[in-house]
């Protein structure tokens, strides 16, 4: 269809003005079967187009395009060209102890490696194992026990004159620090490695919590007041999900402090693990274990931090609505 506009635009249409020429020649291009494909095909590569949950690859093919999945794989390249360069071609003073990246992918998928841990190794999976099992119980128990005195300090007075003093108190104390005494007065290795994990997500925990409470306006507490609500559900329904944003963010970094403090307590007192197998690997000189020690925990702890975001979107599901992040 062929379309032709004056350089008047008012003129040429002096009924409807521009608004009506603008509307008449995109009507009229999305008319034509090939120039309404081509908008099409635009608009379902756009990352704003919704796609079902069994479209799998279109999912993928989504995820492959996207502008911020590019970069994180151009910057993982550089990082690991640089530590090819730094470790196997032009080699730094003291570098020369650290395995590139080659070898160690190579020892990491071997069946039979060098110094015994490897993808093939029963007992990488055991430490693994091992690791996972103490964390998540330290971060099960820190959240069942900071997430409920977090919310009692930030809402109760009484609560905060009389806990919180203590609580900033031994919230500085480095958790490695409790290694001597955990060992000393319980009477296993693990219920004390357990315990110097938690004790960092704890006390992120209470903090995160807490300042969630007190970032509540005071408007909502007194809209809820003047609508009967009682304590309890004030507590049910004002304070609990007024809170929840900070809560989450509080579990993230706890799950994170867990992962090192962890390692901390495997290394001094623990027989098992990841943090004991990159202790042994200095010991005995196996460094390639060192480094997958590492990276294994890098790749855990991401994968928590993680499936905390991927709940707290799932039940804060307000909150970003709230922020237009659903759209």
């Amino acid at each position: 269809m062929a379309i032709s506009l004056s350089k008047n635009p008012i003129a040429a249409n002096p009924n409807g003005g521009l608004g009506s020429d603008v509307a008449s020649v995109h009507n009229s291009s999305l008319e034509d079967p090939a120039h309404r494909r081509h908008y099409d095909e635009r608009l379902m590569r756009s990352t704003d187009w919704p796609t079902s949950p069994s479209d799998w690859t279109g999912r993928l093919r989504r995820t492959i395009k996207d502008a911020r999945v590019r970069r994180a794989v151009f910057g993982f390249m550089v990082f690991f060209a640089l530590w090819y360069l730094l470790t196997a071609v032009v080699v730094p003073p003291r570098f020369n102890f650290i395995p590139n990246p080659v070898y160690l992918f190579e020892q990491w998928t071997s069946q039979t490696p060098e110094y015994g841990i490897s993808m093939y190794s029963p007992l990488y999976y055991e430490h693994i194992g091992v690791s996972t099992a103490r964390v998540y119980t330290a971060f099960a128990i820190s959240v069942g026990l900071g997430a409920p005195l977090g919310i009692l300090l930030g809402w109760s007075q009484l609560g905060r004159n009389l806990i919180y003093p203590i609580i900033e108190l031994l919230r500085p104390i480095p958790p490695l620090a409790w290694v001597p005494l955990a060992v000393l007065t319980l009477p296993a290795t693990e219920a004390a490695v357990i315990v110097v994990t938690l004790l960092a997500s704890f006390f992120a925990t209470v903090l995160n919590t807490y300042l969630g409470v007190r970032s509540i306006p005071e408007t909502y507490l007194r809209a809820a007041a003047c609508l009967g609500y009682g304590r309890f559900d004030v507590l049910r329904r004002v304070i609990i999900p007024g809170a929840l944003p900070f809560i989450f963010t509080g579990l993230q970094i706890a799950m994170g402090v867990a992962w090192f403090s962890l390692v901390g307590g495997e290394m001094i007192s623990g027989r098992s693990g990841l943090g004991y197998l990159i202790l042994d690997g200095y010991t005995q000189l196996a460094l390639p274990n060192i480094f997958i020690g590492m990276i294994t925990l890098g790749v855990l702890g991401w994968f928590s931090s993680a499936l905390i975001r991927k709940v707290g979107n799932v039940l804060m599901a307000w909150n970003t609505q709230g922020r237009g992040e659903s759209q």
